[in-house]
């Protein structure tokens, strides 16, 4: 099922996440739901949060929903290692129609259970690296935009209020 992915402004978006269990009963129904929801939106990575759950848990699929073997799932994700930089182009489904430029790590190591519980590592370089990084900031309960600085952060809060205002969101 294709659920609502919430806004910018929902305080659900930046409020205390609690540990996804594998094992309960809505687990693979949830799963599902935000795989196709991140297709249809279309992205290439959800967190539970944006959808209204407050669960440490996200997806990635750089291939969009073009290779149903592509999906990263993260359950209870935790950054063990960053290096280098990289500098592009960033948005997010919940903040609609604002992408900066923004810097994230250029390679990323991260600790992570699957949906079947089995804790691995990926590595991530390139775009899986500012996934994984945007991702797991949604689930630690960051946005894009908190990581901006300056004229950029003043130009996308400014954008973000005149889009609210006019009913925009």
């Amino acid at each position: 099922m294709i659920r609502d992915v919430i806004r910018y402004g929902d305080a659900r978006l930046l409020a205390e996440n609690a540990e996804a269990d594998v094992a309960a009963p809505e687990f693979a129904a949830l799963l599902a739901d935000m795989i196709e929801t991140c297709h249809a939106a279309p992205g290439i990575g959800l967190a539970a949060p944006q959808i209204g759950v407050n669960l440490r848990l996200a997806i990635i699929d750089l291939s969009v929903g073009a290779d149903p073997n592509a999906v990263l799932v993260l359950v209870s994700p935790e950054v063990l290692e960053v290096s280098g930089e990289q500098k592009e182009e960033e948005g997010c489904l919940s903040i609609p129609d604002l992408s900066e430029r923004l810097i994230r790590p250029a390679r990323v190591r991260v600790r992570a259970a699957d949906e079947s519980g089995r804790v691995r590592e990926i590595e991530g370089t390139g775009l899986l690296a500012r996934a994984l990084s945007h991702e797991i900031d949604h689930i630690n309960r960051l946005l894009f935009v908190h990581r901006l600085k300056g004229l950029k952060r003043e130009f996308a809060w400014k954008k973000i209020e005149r889009s609210r205002r006019k009913g925009g969101w």
